[in-house]
């Protein structure tokens, strides 16, 4: 399609010079991207801003310590960072003092900053995800006030906060928050460049591309950049990228994302081949040289699991984008940002739809622009009420469908929900190993309260539509949502709760002696925290299978890997051994030994001892 065929337009005006205005003088952007002057709104833009953040912060903050690190998952985050203090080696990354390579520095240089003023505990190690989140959605409200309205904003910025993907792992330690954050500010920084014709904003939004590539993943570097060429690309005005990215943001995007790499490169050779083919090229086609034990998601999983995560707002993000679709909006510079937003979320989310490898938190990046897209529907659309009967539709299946999972065991329920959400639960399940989840009991009230909230939020919803009430409807979405976050948190502590290795951490503590050895058999990510806790450092049996494989082969590391026939010798010798290990008796290590003495089980883990 011809842009010229539109009549008098970009293409008749800007004769050849792409998007930039005509005439002498320093480079701007077509008039029809430009939004009014932002100035009159910005005192309304920040306290938008600032009414999201508080509400983020009164909902994110209380309990933020008061469960232990769930592991495997946040404990290992956790002990990494720890021992950037103890080593005070700031590019090479250790965990159990062996060298870590599956994830850039930036959430352990914060979070080792902060235990080194306030203490090791969990909150302060939860600290700085709950950061990225609340930032996060600050980014969302931010970008909704601007290219929408106050209240588009403000919309906006609920919806990232009540999606309970993001929801859940505000409260975690891991990068993912930070990630999405840096993500959302870069990414809302170019578009504001675009619309509003301030480069600087460019340079701005690159730096912080940069730094989610120090976060997480060059994914969040490429991605957005890759979704605003292709909407130029779409409306017809391919062009050169320096005209909308510039140059001094191009370098701070190369600088930012990959100084630390090269320096890590130069300190441990063979860095660079495990973390861009083994660790992602490798990994896309399941053909690792260094495997872990991740067991990946299918497709339909994927499409379920990052779908609820960001439940109901897809719903009605989904309906945006295809009536953005069904106008061939891309034809209109105005909607520019829009394109690039929905570029984004759809082709995440088809990306690692066909991908042979993805993780239930794969789908997060997405989700603020899915919030965002959700605002404007709820602000532009004129035929809101079947979004409301939507809405309707799914809160009343979940409030019946709680209601009857209520009176029943339970066992179905959260068999699929953890396999379907939790990494570990999927590998334990793939040897056949049972996974610990928190008692039908303990999750039983939270089902059936969730069934309670939605069925309330259902009746608001039905004087709403029987009002034709836009806003009532909207502010009935939004309370169930957030009355809902407090069970989605509160769940997430009970995971906690069940898998932690706190508990028998302590014991060993209160046990071991000079002259004790304390070994973890399998991976030490599945118990992350056991150093962090205990305060010694396990020698690990049959765990180069997992995040440590490639930093096994560094001569350092020699001491820290067992055989199984070192530890037979051990156990045999006079010294007192402490076996921690994740696999049931009739698989583990432990059915080869004599003078075996069980101290204590819990946390899907078994401790064992030489001496009674």
């Amino acid at each position: 399609m011809m842009v010229g065929a539109r009549g008098p337009g970009l293409g008749a005006r800007n004769s050849g010079r792409g998007p930039l205005a005509p005439g002498p003088g320093p480079r701007t952007l077509d008039p029809e991207l430009r939004t009014p002057d932002p100035r009159p709104r910005t005192p309304k833009t920040w306290g938008v801003v600032g009414l999201v953040l508080v509400v983020a912060l009164a909902l994110l903050l209380p309990g933020l310590g008061r469960a232990p690190f769930d592991d495997p998952g946040e404990g290992m985050h956790a002990e990494i960072a720890r021992e950037v203090l103890l080593t005070n080696d700031w590019i090479t990354l250790h965990l159990n003092g062996v060298r870590y390579f599956d994830k850039p520095p930036l959430l352990y240089w914060l979070t080792a900053w902060t235990i080194a003023v306030l203490g090791p505990a969990e909150w302060v190690a939860r600290l700085w995800p709950l950061l990225g989140a609340v930032g996060a959605v600050a980014g969302t409200a931010f970008l909704g006030v601007k290219l929408l309205s106050p209240r588009a904003g403000l919309v906006a910025g609920l919806a990232l906060l009540t999606s309970a993907g993001l929801f859940a792992y505000a409260r975690y330690v891991r990068p993912e928050t930070l990630f999405v954050a840096f993500i959302q500010w870069g990414f809302a920084l170019l578009l504001l460049a675009l619309v509003e014709s301030r480069r600087r904003y460019a340079v701005l939004g690159c730096a912080l591309l940069g730094l989610a590539a120090l976060a997480k993943d060059p994914l969040g570097t490429i991605g957005p950049l890759a979704a605003v060429a292709l909407a130029w690309a779409l409306a017809g005005r391919v062009q050169p990228f320096s005209a909308w990215l510039p140059f001094s943001g191009i370098v701070l995007v190369v600088l930012l994302g990959g100084t630390w790499s090269l320096l890590v490169e130069f300190n441990n050779p063979g860095f660079l081949w495990y973390t861009v083919v083994d660790n992602h090229l490798l990994n896309v086609v399941r053909s690792r040289s260094f495997p872990d034990e991740d067991i990946p998601l299918t497709s339909r999983e994927f499409l379920a699991v990052a779908g609820l995560g960001a439940f109901p707002w897809i719903v009605t993000a989904g309906l945006a984008i295809a009536q953005l679709v069904a106008r061939r909006a891309w034809r209109e510079p105005n909607e520019l940002p829009w394109i690039a937003l929905s570029i984004w979320a759809a082709g995440m989310f088809l990306l690692f739809t066909l991908a042979p490898f993805k993780l239930p938190h794969y789908g997060l990046p997405a989700y603020p622009a899915l919030a965002l897209l959700a605002a404007r529907w709820w602000e532009k659309s004129r035929a809101v009420v079947w979004g409301q009967v939507l809405h309707l539709i799914t809160f009343l299946a979940i409030a019946l469908g709680l209601a009857w999972i209520y009176w029943s065991d339970g066992r179905a329920f959260t068999s699929w929900i953890f396999s379907a959400t939790d990494v570990y639960t999927r590998k334990e399940l793939a040897i056949g190993q049972p996974s610990p989840f928190p008692s039908w009991e303990n999750l039983r009230p939270l089902v059936g309260a969730t069934a309670l909230v939605f069925g309330a939020g259902s009746l608001g919803l039905v004087v709403a539509i029987a009002r034709n009430a836009r806003t009532l409807g909207l502010i009935m979405v939004c309370v169930t949502l957030l009355a809902w976050m407090p069970l989605v948190g509160y769940a997430g502590s009970l995971v906690s709760e069940a898998r932690s290795v706190r508990a028998m951490a302590r014991e060993i503590s209160s046990r071991f002696g000079p002259g004790d050895v304390l070994v973890h058999e399998g991976p030490i990510e599945n118990s992350g925290a056991l150093e962090f806790y205990s305060g010694n450092r396990p020698r690990i049996l049959d765990g180069t299978v997992s995040v440590l494989g490639f930093g096994a082969t560094f001569p350092d590391s020699m001491e820290t890997f067992w055989s199984r026939a070192q530890l037979a010798e051990a156990w045999r010798g006079p010294r007192r051994v402490f076996l921690v290990t994740i696999r049931a008796p009739e698989r583990s290590v432990v059915s080869g030994l004599s003078n075996l003495h069980k101290l204590a089980e819990g946390g899907g883990r078994w401790l064992y001892s030489n001496e009674p």
